[in-house]
C-alpha cells in the first residue's frame, strides 16, 4: 500500500465516523504536499463539503484531528484553504519497512493480470554479425520483457530471422567469387563474421561491377524453387550465422521462447491478401500486383503483392500477426524496432484492422532511436559498424583495467576475477544503454560508460558490494552474486521494537517504497529507464548516508541492527531492480 492509499483509506474512516458517511478511498485525492507547506502529503478537502457541510478549514480540521488521535502513522496535521497537510510519523515508515522485508519475493511480482504478451525483438538478418545497433534492440526486448513478467504477465519472448531474400544471396553470390571455400574452421572466425565480410565483398563488387546484381537474382529465383545447389549454400552459410548468433546472445544473456524464421513465414500473408482482395478492400492492379489504397486514412497505396505474386515485408508481417495471435491467443504484441519502422508499423495496424482483425488496435510498436558513434551512423555494408563481440570483449578489458587498478582484488582466484570483470563489463554496456529513454537516440561511449562513479552500472554495482561487505562484517551474510534470486527479507525485529528512524533513514525507506510503483510505471511504458533511474537514486542515497552514518561502530545494539536491516533491504531492492535490466550484481568489487 503506498503512503497516498494509506491516508486516503485513513480519511474514509474519518469520514464514516464523524459524518455516517461511506467513502470510496480510492475516490479521494491525496498528493505529495508541495515544497511551502509543512506536511508529506495532502488530502484535497473540497470534494467531502457536501458531506460535512461545513467549510473547508473546518471539515479539514476534523479530519486531520480525527486522524491524530486515531492513527498513530499521523504525527502533524495543518488545513489550508481545502488542503489537509498530513505529516506521517516514524512509526509509519518503520512499519513500511517491516512490511517491505515480510512481503519477501513477493514484493518484486505485481498482481497477476492474466495477460499474454508476445515481445519480439532482436530479428536479424543472416547476412552479417550483431552490432552496436542490434545490442540496443536485444538489451531493450529483453529488459521489457523482464519488466512485462515482473508486472503480473504471461511473456513470450520471440524473434523473426530474416534469413531469406536478395541481401542473403548477395553474401552466398560474394562466398561462390571471392572466398576460395573458406569455412569457419579453416579462416579460425565466427562463422556470422565470415558471413559478414562476404556482404562487405559484395558490396564493393557490385560497385566495381554493377552486372553483378543480375546473377544475384537469378540466385533469389532459384532459391525460391528449390534449387538444390543454392539451397545447401544457403542452409550451410545460415548455419555458420545460427552458431555466431547463439554464441553472442549467450555473451549477452538473451533467449527466446520462440524463434521464427522468414524462409518459413514469408508466404503466410498470401491467404490474407486473397481475403483482402475478396472483401473489397485491396485493389489488383492492370500488371497483377496487390494494393491497399490508404489515401483516406492520410497515408498512401502500399504494395502487398507484387506483380510476379512475390510477397514483400507487408505481406509476411501480415500473416506473422494472424499466425501469432491464433497460436497463443495473445492479449497484446510487442514489436522492438527502430523509429525507422514507425511508418510500416502504422500500416500493418491499419491494414489488419480493414482485414477485420479487431485486435489490430493490441499491437504496439515499441519505437526507439538510433544508436550512434561520436563519427556518425553505422553502415554493414561498408563495415563501419561496432561489432557486437567487438564491443563486449572491449567492455571486459575495460573493466578488467579499471578493477586491477584498484588493487582490491588480490585475494580472490583466476576464475573469480574473469566471472567479476564479465559481470562487471557486462552490467557497464547495458545500463549505459537500458539508462537512455528508448525513444531517443543515443550516442555510445565505452568509457564514459565503465566509470565507476556516475550515474552507471559500475557504480550502482559497487554500491551493492560495498553493502554485502559491511554484512558479512557484521556476520550477516554470505552466499553466491545474486542475479535473479534476490534472497530472503525475513524480518528480524518488529516495527514496534525498533529504534526510530533518522531522516535519512527515512528518505531511503520512502524510496524502497517507490520499488512497485516505478515497476508498474517502467511496465505500462515499456521503459527500462525508469527501473535504471530508480536504482541510480536508491544507490545515491545509500552512499551518502554510509558517508553521514555509524553502520558496525554503532554501539546501540538494537540501532545496529535496524540499520543493517535496513542496508539489507536496500541491497535486495537494488539485486531485483538490476535484475529486471539483466544486470547482476557482484557480491564484491
Amino acid at each position: 500500500m503506498t503512503p497516498e492509499q494509506f491516508i486516503a483509506a485513513k480519511a474514509a474512516e474519518a469520514v464514516k465516523e464523524l459524518y455516517n458517511a461511506e467513502v470510496d478511498p480510492a475516490t479521494l485525492q491525496v498528493q505529495v504536499t508541495r515544497k511551502e507547506f509543512e506536511g508529506d502529503y495532502t488530502l484535497v478537502v473540497f470534494p467531502l463539503l457536501k458531506i460535512s457541510h461545513a467549510a473547508p478549514d473546518a471539515t479539514g480540521s476534523a479530519i486531520g484531528g480525527w486522524l491524530l488521535a486515531k492513527c498513530p502513522e499521523i504525527s502533524a496535521f495543518n488545513s489550508v484553504k481545502g488542503f489537509l497537510n498530513l505529516s506521517l510519523s516514524n512509526l509509519y515508515w518503520q512499519e513500511v519497512l517491516q512490511g517491505i522485508r515480510e512481503a519477501g519475493e513477493s514484493y518484486f511480482k505485481l498482481p497477476a493480470t492474466g495477460k499474454r504478451i508476445m515481445v519480439e525483438f532482436s530479428s536479424p538478418n543472416t547476412n552479417k554479425p550483431l552490432h552496436l545497433g542490434h545490442i540496443r534492440n536485444n538489451l531493450l526486448g529483453d529488459s521489457v520483457s523482464r519488466l512485462l513478467s515482473a508486472a503480473g504477465n504471461e511473456v513470450i519472448k520471440s524473434t523473426l530471422v530474416n534469413d531469406r531474400g536478395v541481401h542473403i544471396c548477395k553474401s552466398m553470390y560474394a562466398w561462390q567469387k571471392c572466398f576460395d571455400g573458406a569455412t569457419p574452421e579453416s579462416t579460425g572466425k565466427k562463422g556470422d563474421h565470415l558471413v559478414g565480410d562476404c556482404y562487405v565483398a559484395y558490396a564493393k563488387l557490385e560497385k566495381e561491377h554493377p552486372e553483378v546484381i543480375d546473377d544475384v537474382h537469378e540466385m533469389l529465383v532459384k532459391w525460391e524453387q528449390g534449387d538444390p545447389e543454392v539451397r545447401k549454400l544457403w542452409e550451410t552459410m545460415n548455419g555458420w550465422v545460427f552458431d555466431g548468433f547463439d554464441q553472442t546472445y549467450r555473451a549477452l544473456g538473451i533467449s527466446f521462447d520462440k524463434v521464427y524464421y522468414e524462409h518459413d513465414t514469408y508466404l503466410l500473408g498470401k491467404e490474407l491478401v486473397q481475403k483482402g482482395l475478396d472483401m473489397g478492400v485491396f485493389v489488383k492492379d492492370p500488371d497483377g500486383s496487390v494494393w491497399c489504397d490508404l489515401t483516406a486514412d492520410g497515408l498512401d497505396r502500399k504494395l502487398l503483392l507484387r506483380s510476379d505474386g512475390t510477397s514483400v515485408y507487408m505481406t509476411q508481417d501480415l500473416g506473422t500477426a494472424e499466425r501469432r495471435f491464433a497460436e497463443y491467443n495473445l492479449d497484446s504484441h510487442v514489436y522492438v524496432v527502430g523509429d525507422e519502422q514507425n511508418y510500416h508499423f502504422q500500416v500493418l495496424k491499419l491494414v489488419l484492422a480493414k482485414l477485420g482483425f479487431d485486435w489490430a488496435d493490441r499491437i504496439y510498436h515499441l519505437s526507439y532511436g538510433m544508436v550512434e558513434l561520436p563519427e556518425g551512423k553505422m553502415k554493414s555494408r561498408e563495415g563501419t559498424v561496432v561489432d557486437a563481440d567487438d564491443l563486449i570483449e572491449s567492455m571486459y578489458q575495460e573493466a578488467k583495467a579499471t578493477s586491477e587498478e584498484s588493487g582490491k582484488l588480490a585475494d580472490i582466484s583466476e576464475e573469480e576475477k574473469d566471472r567479476l570483470y564479465r559481470m562487471i563489463g557486462l552490467g557497464a554496456l547495458k545500463y549505459f544503454i537500458l539508462k537512455v529513454d528508448p525513444k531517443k537516440k543515443m550516442l555510445f561511449n565505452p568509457k564514459e560508460s565503465i566509470d565507476f562513479n556516475g550515474n552507471t552500472g559500475p557504480f550502482i554495482q559497487y554500491t551493492h558490494a560495498r553493502i554485502r561487505s559491511i554484512l558479512r562484517k557484521a556476520g550477516r551474510s554470505s552466499g553466491p552474486d545474486r542475479g535473479s534470486d534476490c534472497g530472503s527479507l525475513s524480518a528480524e525485529a518488529t516495527a514496534s521494537g525498533s529504534p526510530e528512524l533518522s531522516a535519512k533513514e527515512i528518505r531511503i525507506v520512502q524510496l524502497l517504497n517507490l520499488y512497485r510503483q516505478k515497476l508498474a510505471e517502467a511496465a505500462a511504458s515499456f521503459s527500462p529507464a525508469v527501473m535504471a533511474a530508480y536504482a541510480y537514486d536508491l544507490a545515491k542515497e545509500f552512499n551518502q548516508y554510509y558517508h553521514d552514518t555509524q553502520i558496525l561502530r554503532e554501539s546501540d545494539e538494537s540501532v545496529r541492527a535496524m540499520r543493517l536491516n535496513l542496508i539489507s533491504t536496500v541491497s535486495e531492492v537494488l539485486a531485483a531492480t538490476m535484475d529486471l535490466l539483466g544486470i547482476k550484481l557482484p557480491e564484491r568489487m
